[in-house]
C-alpha cells in the first residue's frame, strides 16, 4: 500500500464536545484533510511544538520523552497512521538506535506530538485518507504553504464536528454502546466522549 505524506495544518476547538479538540493534518500532495480527535493536553503539547517561540518553564511529557531519547541515541525517524477502525486511528513510531530500527505502538495523538519535536515525517495509507480524507477550506487566503495559524477559525472547527460525527450517525444504540466499550477498554477517552456525545443526542 503506498504512503501519503501528511502536514499538520492546525487545531480544531470541538463546538460539541467540551474539552476535546480536533488535529487536522493535511496531505502534502492533495487538498484533502484528515481530522482526527484529540485530547486538551495532547492539543497543547502539539501547539506548543508547533510555536517555537513558546518554551514551558519545565519539560511537558512528550519534551520529557524526547530528552530522554536524545540522552540513549534513539531517534523517532517517522510516524505511520496505519489504521483505521471504527473511526479511532492507530499509529507507530518508526525508531532507530544504532542502525537498528524498532516500531512502537502509540496513540496517534502522542506520536504526532512527538514527531514534532524529533521532526520527523507523518505518513498515512492511501486507503484510509480515501476513506477519512475530507475536504476544508482551511486556506481562505489562498496560502498553500505551511500552517494557516495553530487554532482554526470557527467556521471550519463546525465543518470538523460535522465531518466526526458523519460516522456515528447511521449507528444503532446498541452499535454505539458497544463501540464505547470498546473505546473505553482501549483507554481511548477522546473517542468513548465523542460516541457518548452521540449517545446522549439519541
Amino acid at each position: 500500500m503506498s504512503l501519503v505524506r501528511l502536514n499538520i495544518k492546525g487545531i480544531s476547538y470541538s463546538q460539541t464536545q467540551n474539552g476535546a479538540y480536533a488535529l487536522i493534518l493535511s496531505e502534502v500532495d492533495g487538498d484533502r484533510k484528515l481530522p482526527i480527535v484529540i485530547g486538551a493536553f495532547e492539543a497543547q503539547s502539539i501547539a506548543i511544538a508547533l510555536e517555537k517561540e513558546i518554551r514551558p518553564p519545565r519539560p511537558l511529557t512528550h519534551d520529557l520523552f524526547k530528552n530522554f531519547a536524545d540522552r540513549f541515541d534513539i531517534v523517532v525517524k517517522q510516524v505511520i497512521i496505519h489504521k483505521l477502525v471504527d473511526g479511532v486511528f492507530y499509529s507507530s513510531m518508526i525508531c532507530e538506535r544504532d542502525k537498528i530500527e524498532e516500531i512502537i505502538d502509540a496513540r496517534t495523538s502522542d506520536a504526532i506530538a512527538l514527531a514534532l519535536r524529533f521532526q520527523a515525517p507523518i505518513f498515512t495509507y492511501k486507503n484510509i485518507i480515501d476513506k477519512a480524507g475530507i475536504y476544508l477550506k482551511v486556506n481562505p487566503k489562498g496560502d498553500k504553504e505551511g500552517q494557516d495559524s495553530i487554532l482554526v477559525d470557527d467556521l471550519i472547527a463546525e465543518e470538523v464536528d460535522a465531518a466526526l460525527y458523519e460516522s456515528y450517525k447511521e449507528k444503532s444504540l446498541k452499535e454505539l454502546n458497544e463501540l464505547l466499550d470498546e473505546a473505553v477498554k482501549n483507554e481511548d477517552y477522546e473517542t468513548a466522549a465523542k460516541i457518548r456525545d452521540e449517545i446522549s443526542k439519541r
